[in-house]
């Protein structure tokens, strides 16, 4: 059996490991002064029981203990702490904890408590480990198919399909750390806890670890609200949790597997024309992302709602700005970025008007050829024949 105590005090931490090492000298003990110490540890060695102080410095042990639930399930928490408050208590068992010990700690009560947590583990059902482990390799199967698609390379006789037809419309959304940072061991474990908790919630999806930087989440949301919600907690308990500066990106909606590695390189730019901690940042770098957002996304539906939602700005704000920054309207902006694409595929004989007109991102022929002939005074055909003529 391995047990981790967690503590910023270094006497707390030794006694206790003395008692349990005299008690059940066959148990391994690790010991942890800080969250992010326990969370190394955690991910490096399989552990069974945890003993956490609440108040430590950066996470607190109920903020640790919530966010490792979901990724040790089986784990059995004990809260140790110097105050009787009940609300602390309370919290604690919410989260699941099974006891509560107060400083200092009785030797017989914790040595009669691990015993009593040994035992439990013990009767749990090989079955239901096995069930467990079969759970996380599956997800780490996912998340290794997920991240060779996202960096463009072949994910050789894996079969993508299953994962495509669960997953047939989504969207990516990005979390990335500052370069600069570059110890972002317990950064990666609040943000896949909490993005992954914010997916569940709003809609349904998986986190991948994309890089030492970047994680990203796969999220099929329940409509634009929740998307909405999805991303505004999302900086929110960021802001909170993190003392490092982030970014967070998001695509429009993919439903191409093969997308994906665009659509992340996309993201990546864009996390690095962003202001730290957020989207909001100034007038400058969110219209910068809107514009990068425009040219990777001009065949898609563009209201000027759904961009302002892109950089977390107020649409009538966002309208006002794009004008002042880019000296046009937001509506003429698309139809000349979109007309400037269509004059490139004009020059292609082989395309029909109808092909290039779902290609920048008008489903109906005669509408576009009406926008065209308003913005160059010629129609689509007309402007064909005059190039032809001048070649």
């Amino acid at each position: 059996m391995s047990i981790l105590i967690t503590d910023d005090e270094n006497v707390i931490r030794e006694g206790v490991k003395r008692t349990i090492k005299r008690a059940f000298p066959e148990h391994t003990v690790h010991l942890a002064a800080s969250a992010e110490e326990a969370v190394k540890i955690m991910d490096s060695h399989p552990v069974d029981i945890v003993l956490t102080d609440i108040l430590m410095p950066g996470i607190d042990g109920l903020e640790f203990m919530k966010m490792s639930r979901r990724k040790y399930p089986h784990v059995k928490w004990v809260v140790i702490s110097a105050h009787s408050e009940f609300s602390f208590a309370q919290k604690a068992v919410r989260l699941g904890a099974k006891d509560y010990l107060l400083k200092p700690i009785g030797k017989e009560r914790l040595v009669e408590l691990i015993d009593q947590l040994v035992n439990e583990a013990k009767v749990e059902t090989k079955l239901s480990r096995e069930g467990e482990m079969l759970k996380t390799n599956l997800k780490y199967l996912r998340e290794a198919v997920f991240q060779r698609l996202a960096t463009g390379l072949d994910t050789g006789n894996i079969d993508i399909e299953p994962i495509a037809l669960h997953f047939p419309r989504f969207k990516l959304i990005m979390v990335h750390i500052e370069e600069a940072v570059k110890q972002v061991h317990l950064e990666h474990f609040i943000i896949e806890n909490v993005l992954s908790e914010l997916v569940e919630r709003h809609g349904q999806g998986f986190v991948v670890n994309f890089d030492r930087q970047s994680l990203l989440g796969v999220v099929q949301s329940e409509g634009a609200e929740a998307e909405m919600k999805l991303l505004s907690e999302l900086k929110t308990h960021l802001g909170h949790y993190l003392k490092v500066p982030f970014h967070i990106t998001y695509s429009g909606e993919i439903d191409d597997f093969q997308r994906i590695a665009a659509e992340v390189k996309w993201l990546r730019h864009a996390a690095g024309a962003t202001s730290p901690d957020g989207l909001e940042g100034s007038g400058d770098k969110a219209i910068e992302v809107a514009l990068q957002y425009l040219k990777a996304h001009y065949n898609e539906e563009l209201s000027l709602e759904k961009v302002a939602s892109v950089v977390f700005l107020n649409p009538i704000y966002f309208s006002q700005l794009f004008k002042q920054k880019t000296g046009q309207g937001y509506k003429d902006y698309v139809i000349s970025l979109r007309i400037e694409q269509a004059k490139e595929l004009l020059q292609q004989q082989s395309l029909k008007l109808a092909e290039i007109a779902e290609r920048i991102g008008y489903g109906d022929v005669r509408h576009f050829t009406q926008v065209f002939r308003k913005k160059m005074n010629v129609t689509p055909t007309e402007y064909r024949q005059q190039f032809l003529a001048e070649r």
